[in-house]
């Protein structure tokens, strides 16, 4: 999305991730329920690990995973046991859907017979999605071409549960922008009894389809289109339905909606339980979440919680990605659930009473919750991931279920850093992955309780000891504006730097509410698309995180910026960057900005609205008029173009463009389906207007991180450091 940071930022520290957690051929663990094993593909192998002693014994070979007749075994993306754990459901031959590889093949493995068998055969290749066993373990459920189907594992029969999908209306999964800003994938839910599913509907018959155009695949271009509802268009009507099993009959759920503005529902699930369903129900300007329980016999729908923001609300998937493909945290045997607020100014968590009436705060003080790790309930703790101290930092903690106890902090005092946990559910094991600026990525399965690996070589510990602080490039700093905002940044200086020269600063920025840049971890200063050594060829490069950005510093913040982007956030980077220049060792003529989605956004706006500060700008993938993307995105943080439409004119760059001085570079791929290429082209005309002249770098048919097509990365990195090198030049004065 325009709000996520850099693809290949992301891709970068994703294969930095992967290379410390799993050797060549593993895959990520699949915790056991109990929590005492692990399941991972090894090989080509399904393999348990029992802990502690982290044994290792085959459940499925690769030569079972081999179809009869075929010569290779299948390529095994993920899987997933049913829940009497016999039957493992494995997904193979995957394709991507926008971001993620959610189409694939799959086949059920029978741990008893040793039997493989392909569900959904009869369906076109490559089309099923999110295939999950009934609770039962008796069927398969799966989503192909929009509709919805089960199959019987014993008979081998197909029942279609749903008839009328296509691309403009959508059964069991959801449309562009319900899936990339609120991570909306997975679209239906199994009933406990395995009678019932329960599903999303999405009528996007009415959303206008934007026209990516392929210009280079044929002799003729060919119009591609996507159903993309930007800022001020109305969202397209959803329906939550429940069809049986036996009868394929759909009752839908009575769920209000504003009949003009429309509304939203990012979460659903079962509560606990097969006769009710809980869904969180949004307002059109996502500054007013209610929680409904449905009847799913009579449909009818009753208010149980309600909250409403000055600003916006976000949902949980948007700050915990543990909760991307679903869930609801129910405790007490359905009579309460966990549930996270900024209504006290901080991110905390509250049990709420199934009825809504009665609420317990469990996390409290001048701290942001950043994710839930683990609910132990019959251990009475909740574990979540915090950062009090440091916002630039994340650590484990827990604290009492009932709210009484203080929180207690388990990442170990001399870890200080980021820290991650996939921990057990019982609580008693974690998958530990820290890194800091200075030490390396470093993986282990540790016990909670004394925070040592179960192998006994306390890697992450020794890597802490090993590391050699000076040996980083790295400076943290803080920088205090003239309106009195204090910002957290990170710095590399020149390799043998002199203080009596002056330098070239380079700012790589963000700046939006979904991108945190000055992370204490192991690469962040990582300037991806430049060629060479830019401390060693004489480069101050750095990055500052402005409000608005999604830092653990309290909600006010993260919301300061609501209908100011383009505004708040810019000025906080120029005020900061105003007393960078100060600094003796800054040469105030070689000022250079870059960034990609929001922070190509972020580069135009600082060189158009302060081109006395930044002198060279290299923009990606920018928003150039904030009207032309999704309205989820756009009018969560900006409100709706309607009822403000000046609001949507201050932020844009557009608007700003007349005013450039200094050498912009802005690149753009055509085929676009996040930030559109008309973006790049509304640039160039206000450009062109005024007679401001730049360059412009176009690649056809790549989409929004231009990593499709050979040779795309060498050009774009070449083009991206030759322009850098040629207009802010390196080296020390």
């Amino acid at each position: 999305m325009y709000s996520q940071l850099s693809i290949r930022k992301i891709l970068v520290i994703c294969i930095c991730l992967a290379a410390s957690h799993w050797a060549v051929g593993q895959g990520p663990i699949k915790w056991a329920t109990d929590g005492n094993s692990y399941y991972r593909i090894d090989g080509g192998d399904i393999v348990q690990y029992l802990l502690p002693q982290n044994n290792k014994t085959v459940i499925f070979s690769k030569q079972q995973l081999t179809p009869q007749g075929q010569q290779r075994a299948l390529g095994v993306r993920s899987f997933q046991f049913s829940a009497n754990g016999k039957k493992i459901l494995l997904f193979t031959d995957t394709k991507r859907v926008w971001r993620l590889n959610t189409k694939g093949n799959y086949w059920v493995a029978d741990r008893n017979t040793g039997a493989i068998q392909q569900i959904g055969k009869d369906r076109p290749a490559s089309s099923l999605m999110f295939a999950k066993f009934s609770p039962d373990g008796n069927k398969v459920a799966y989503v192909s071409e929009y509709n919805l189907y089960v199959e019987d594992l014993a008979t081998g029969a197909v029942k279609q549960l749903t008839f009328d999908g296509n691309r403009k209306f959508i059964n069991g999964t959801f449309d562009w922008v319900y899936e990339e800003e609120f991570f909306c994938r997975d679209g239906f839910r199994w009933s406990p009894d395995s009678r019932q599913i329960a599903y999303w509907q999405i009528d996007a018959r009415n959303t206008k389809d934007y026209l990516m155009l392929n210009n280079t695949d044929s002799i003729y271009p060919v119009a591609i289109p996507v159903e993309y509802p930007i800022a001020g268009e109305a969202p397209s009507p959803f329906r939550i339905g429940v069809v049986d099993i036996g009868t394929a009959k759909t009752n839908w759920m009575k769920v209000p909606t504003d009949p003009v503005l429309q509304s939203y529902v990012p979460r659903m699930e079962w509560a606990a339980g097969s006769e009710e369903l809980i869904v969180q129900h949004l307002n059109r300007h996502q500054n007013g979440s209610a929680l409904l329980l449905c009847n799913v016999r009579s449909g009818e729908t009753r208010k149980i919680y309600e909250e409403k923001d000055p600003a916006w609300i976000d949902i949980q998937p948007l700050w915990d990605d543990g909760y991307i493909w679903g869930g609801w945290d129910w405790i007490d045997n359905g009579k309460e659930f966990i549930w996270a607020s900024e209504k006290d100014g901080w991110r905390h968590l509250y049990r709420v009473s199934r009825d809504g009436k009665k609420e317990t705060l469990i996390t409290n003080g001048n701290y942001d919750v950043m994710e839930i790790s683990c609910i132990d309930e019959k251990g009475g703790y909740i574990y979540f991931m915090a950062s009090p101290i440091n916002a630039t930092q994340k650590y484990l903690y827990r604290t009492k279920l009932d709210g009484k106890g203080k929180p207690e902090l388990l990442s170990p005092v001399n870890q200080q850093g980021t820290h991650q946990y996939d921990v057990s559910p019982n609580a008693k094991f974690a998958q530990h992955t820290f890194s800091n600026y200075y030490t390396p990525y470093t993986n282990e399965l540790i016990s909670l309780q004394d925070h040592k690996g179960l192998n006994g070589e306390n890697k992450v510990n020794e890597a802490v000891t090993k590391a050699d602080k000076s040996q980083s490039k790295v400076e943290f700093f803080k920088v205090r504006t003239a309106e009195g905002v204090e910002m957290d940044g990170w710095m590399v200086k020149p390799d043998h730097f002199d203080q009596s020269k002056k330098y070239p600063v380079v700012f790589y920025v963000y700046t939006e509410p979904w991108g945190q840049l000055v992370k204490d971890q192991f690469g962040v200063e990582h300037n991806f698309l430049y060629q060479g050594d830019m401390a060693k060829e004489g480069y101050i490069y750095m990055s500052l995180d402005n409000r608005g950005t999604p830092v653990p510093k309290g909600r006010e913040w993260r919301k300061v910026v609501y209908r100011n982007i383009g505004q708040v956030n810019i000025r906080d980077q120029a005020l900061a960057a105003k007393e960078i220049l100060k600094w003796s060792f800054v040469d105030t003529s070689r000022i250079a900005v870059w960034g990609w989605s929001g922070g190509g956004s972020a580069t135009l706006n600082l060189m158009f609205q302060f081109p006395d500060i930044y002198k060279t700008g290299i923009a990606v993938a920018a928003i150039t008029n904030l009207r032309t993307y999704d309205n989820i995105y756009q009018e969560r943080y900006m409100g709706l173009p309607q009822e403000n439409p000046q609001d949507f004119v201050k932020g844009s760059p557009l608007t700003y463009a007349k005013n450039l001085k200094g050498n912009l570079l802005y690149i753009h791929g055509t085929g676009d389906d996040n930030v559109h290429y008309n973006n790049a082209e509304m640039l160039v005309n206000e450009l062109i207007k005024y007679n401001k002249q730049f360059r412009l770098m176009s690649y056809p048919n790549r989409t929004h991180s231009i990593s499709e097509g050979e040779g795309t990365f060498q050009h774009l990195a070449t083009l991206y450091t030759n322009y850098l090198k040629q207009n802010c030049p390196p080296g020390g004065r």
